[in-house]
């Protein structure tokens, strides 16, 4: 994954904990905001379902992240420790 400037949420591999680095713009930012899901915030891939919805954990709240909005959210691994 590129430390840099991150990958799509969208292709991280279940049971990864990774730092949301970028979120997209407009309407869809504040929601994501209002879920706790906003720049520098740490997430752990539960489960990738069919369709290429992903299911998320932050502070024990699982979030379901359709397959469109998971491809623009861009995350950095981060360590298991973190």
């Amino acid at each position: 994954m590129d430390q840099k400037t991150g990958v799509p949420l969208s292709s991280v591999r279940r049971g990864h904990r990774v730092r949301i680095v970028e979120v997209p713009d407009g309407r869809t930012k504040a929601q994501l905001i209002r879920l706790g899901i906003h720049q520098g915030e740490y997430i752990k891939c539960l489960q990738r379902l069919p369709g290429g919805t992903m299911l998320v954990e932050k502070n024990r709240q699982e979030i379901a992240i359709g397959a469109t909005l998971a491809n623009a959210i861009k995350v950095v691994p981060v360590a298991e420790a973190a």
